[in-house]
């Protein structure tokens, strides 16, 4: 059953620079960051969904599985428009905590107005007519959907609809109807760990394909055009969940590995495969991507989380003197953050033309 209560209540997406920020301004509650604009030529509409399969239990608390949803799209008009914060009250409170602790090197509580920061997703636009891709994200292990805004919106504002799609168990934290919910994963996962991850996020991925039709904006979705793309566990779930599902089209993966199974992975559709130059497991990187043949691309002078909203927020956490330079490059790498971007997205827009 879907619904769009609890974050519909002026708590999630929403705009704020018109390029990728130089500097973060201070607040009384910590530093309040921005992130880029998207450079395509439509505003971005936003909506919010949950998803409960009642046939499926939770592997993390038991009971039927739930999902939130992030639905960002081409929209015609934004005009009187508020736009919304990145994440919930309650997210952002969760997350001051948890980050330092998902990912060292992270500022702990106090140090990041968490709540204030705001993304370029408008509630409630009008889409523009017309039935358009629609693209299906996956994001890291122990991260949100939240952090795959960024390139969502960019994505969106360049005319296909983006579904964002959290895990709740794994995602650090996620705002439910029925309350909030914290990641079970406070380090690398161990191999049953991560198998469990993988496995769950496949059949969440398959579940929203499933239920696209009852979502929000179904009406300008093209189920004829239909991509996957993730980051790290993400990437993995999302090349794992298409192999044997032809109603997707098209798959990126974000520097996922694909050696979870015993059998290699088996792909006759358009697959990019796009990994950094810093990512300390590129080896194993490489050798499990060694039997695919498709599209490769590098990113230079980058990191693992360079494809993720951290590649803006590190660098400002950096320059407002937050986060050192060991930790940027551990996270994002020491390249010039706007050129990072750009090719991301110019790579991502590029890809996903196919549909």
């Amino acid at each position: 059953m879907t619904s769009r209560r609890t974050l519909l209540k002026g708590t999630l997406f929403a705009g704020a620079a018109a390029m990728l920020p130089t500097a973060a301004s201070a607040s009384d509650h910590g530093l309040v960051l921005r992130l880029p604009a998207p450079t395509g030529p439509y505003p971005v509409g936003m909506e919010v969904a949950h998803l409960r399969d009642p046939a499926r239990s939770d592997p993390w608390v038991g009971g039927a599985r739930e999902l939130m949803l992030t639905i960002l799209y081409p929209a015609r008009s934004v005009h009187g428009l508020s736009r919304a914060p990145q994440l919930t009250p309650a997210e952002a409170r969760e997350f001051a905590d948890l980050a330092p602790h998902v990912h060292p090197g992270l500022p702990g509580p106090g140090a990041v107005d968490w709540g204030a920061l705001l993304t370029h997703g408008h509630v409630g636009a009008p889409p523009l007519p017309g039935r358009r891709p629609v693209l299906v994200y996956s994001p890291g292990g122990g991260d949100s959907r939240t952090l795959g805004t960024t390139l969502a919106e960019d994505l969106a504002s360049h005319g296909r609809v983006v579904v964002l799609v959290d895990h709740p168990g794994d995602a650090s934290q996620v705002e439910l109807p029925t309350g909030l919910r914290r990641t079970v994963l406070l380090g690398p996962p161990d191999p049953l760990t991560f198998r469990t991850m993988v496995d769950t996020r496949i059949a969440d991925l398959r579940l929203v394909l499933d239920r696209l039709g009852e979502l929000p904006l179904a009406r300008v979705m093209d189920s004829s055009r239909i991509g996957l793309y993730g980051h790290s566990a993400g990437g993995t779930a999302a090349v794992y969940a298409a192999r044997e599902d032809h109603r997707v089209s098209a798959v990126a993966n974000l520097e996922g590995y694909l050696d979870l199974y015993p059998a290699p992975v088996a792909f006759a559709r358009p697959l990019l495969l796009f990994r950094t130059a810093g990512f300390d497991g590129a080896a194993r990187i490489e050798s499990s991507w060694a039997s695919l043949s498709g599209r490769r691309a590098l990113l230079p002078a980058a990191n693992h989380w360079a494809f993720t909203d951290y590649g803006s927020l590190v660098a400002q956490l950096h320059t407002g003197g937050l986060v050192t330079a060991t930790a940027r490059a551990g996270l994002i790498g020491t390249g010039d953050p706007v050129v990072t971007l750009a090719e991301v997205r110019r790579r991502m827009g590029a890809f996903f033309a196919c549909l």
